[in-house]
């Protein structure tokens, strides 16, 4: 189940430092020329203008990607990130029109999902909403953007779909997860009606893709959840397990709440206490120390009916990897029939693999038995090396040898006598053109021949 992380809520970014990525992002924004031909209004023909809608385009992006913003506002993007002394781009309004038309930014009451959460009717209307969907963003197309409309920037909608799967996908083990529509906002954000959108757009894009379904009880109070599919696999429907265990979530999560207020009475109760003591008032005192005493005694029970609540959801975890498990099981045995495999067949395979990582061990731990030469440093050997070079040079024999070979063995000293006249051949040797090498030939071959004679 899940562990309780709490993400880093992501926060509306100074316009500052906008524009300071603006222009470290591009890199002749203060300059003039360039400035005014990217300011222009769209002209002509689209292929005219088509590689200043891209910068635009492009720029746009990629500051919503860097300060992961999944809100857009127009009169935002105008009057805050490119504004320059007072003027503002006059093809803006053109450019996000068109990224408008071509699904990179979606009106977002468009993914806000206003139907009401119970009921069949309604599950009827969010079906046919989320086949629309599907079929593609748009379904209108306005003339012009308003500069008080908010969109919303795909890409970065995306992103944050995927983050908060893989969030989940780090706090739970079965293929899905179910949380509670609290839970859910949190993850998306901190709370504000900015946050509370994002979080409508992100369940609502989810919900499109499968991937997601958003479900309510009736518990005295209406609790509300949502299961979301951690695999590949579409999300499944909502079974009397996934409503017993959201009921059961959103209950460790009121404890939860009830243990931070119990916390935080014990904290005023004890300086309480403390203070009227360093007052000499004893009787203050003593009721504050009773009130301290019964928020200890709610803290136990509260803490010893979380445990119990938490103990059933692991249960119910644990209950999940074993189907999951037999399933499997069912499954090999299943294929076995299918191929006509036989028990020995089967038993003859898994002792080979057993072999086979028994051999693998083996390897492995010869590897590691194996003497390692790393404690050899090579500036030793180099040191050696250059006396080594030292008496082959100077053709002594008799030099001094050096403390490693003079602790070697009697066979390692007569190689070395052996290494030793060797040196000296190699030092009698003078190297000779290419004439002196055919006449020392010559005479070689002339030798020969008398010998033989």
């Amino acid at each position: 189940m899940e562990l309780g992380l709490n993400p880093t809520p992501t926060p509306t970014p100074d316009p500052m430092l906008i524009r300071e990525y603006i222009g470290e992002k591009v890199g002749d924004w203060d300059n003039e020329v360039a400035c005014r031909a990217r300011f222009k209004d769209f002209s002509g023909q689209r292929s005219d203008w088509q590689p200043i809608f891209l910068f635009w385009r492009d720029l746009i992006l990629n500051i919503a990607r860097h300060f992961r913003l999944v809100l857009l506002r127009p009169s935002q993007v105008k009057k805050e990130w490119f504004n320059r002394g007072g003027l503002t781009p006059l093809c803006l309004d053109h450019v996000l029109l068109v990224m408008y038309n071509e699904g990179d930014i979606v009106p977002i009451e468009q993914l806000l999902d206003p139907i009401p959460t119970t009921g069949p009717l309604s599950q009827v209307f969010r079906k046919v909403r989320n086949f629309m969907l599907r079929l593609g963003p748009i379904i209108t197309i306005p003339q012009s953007i308003n500069a008080h409309d908010v969109f919303i920037v795909m890409s970065v909608l995306k992103d944050k779909a995927a983050h908060l799967i893989d969030h989940l996908s780090q706090t739970h083990w079965t293929s899905s997860a179910i949380i509670t529509i609290s839970r859910f906002h949190q993850i998306c954000g901190c709370g504000g009606a900015a946050v509370d959108d994002e979080a409508s757009a992100t369940l609502s894009f989810l919900s499109a893709q499968g991937k997601a379904l958003h479900f309510s009880l009736n518990k005295g109070d209406i609790i509300q959840g949502v299961k979301v599919s951690l695999s590949a696999s579409p999300v499944s429907s909502i079974s009397s397990l996934d409503c017993d265990i959201l009921h059961l979530i959103w209950t460790t999560e009121k404890l939860e709440q009830q243990l931070i207020v119990i916390d935080q009475r014990c904290e005023r109760s004890r300086k309480s206490a403390v203070a009227s003591l360093n007052s000499g008032n004893k009787n203050v005192a003593l009721r504050h120390m009773r009130a301290l005493k019964l928020a200890n005694e709610s803290r136990e029970k509260c803490v010893t009916l979380l445990n119990r609540v938490e103990e059933v959801l692991t249960v119910i975890g644990n209950a999940e990897s074993t189907k999951k498990v037999t399933e499997a099981i069912k499954s090999g045995a299943q294929a076995i029939k299918e191929h006509k495999i036989s028990v020995k067949e089967v038993q003859r395979s898994l002792e080979e693999l057993e072999e086979s990582i028994d051999l693998q061990k083996q390897v492995e731990s010869a590897l590691e038995s194996s003497p390692s030469y790393t404690s050899v440093e090579d500036e030793d050997i180099e040191e050696e090396f250059k006396k080594l070079e030292l008496e082959i040079g100077s053709g002594n024999p008799r030099g001094p040898i050096p403390q490693v070979v003079a602790h070697s063995a009697a066979g390692e000293t007569e190689g070395f006598e052996s290494a030793e006249a060797l040196a000296d051949a190699f030092s009698n040797l003078k190297f000779v053109d290419g004439s002196s090498s055919q006449a020392v030939a010559a005479k070689e071959t002339k030798k020969s021949e008398l010998e033989a004679a």
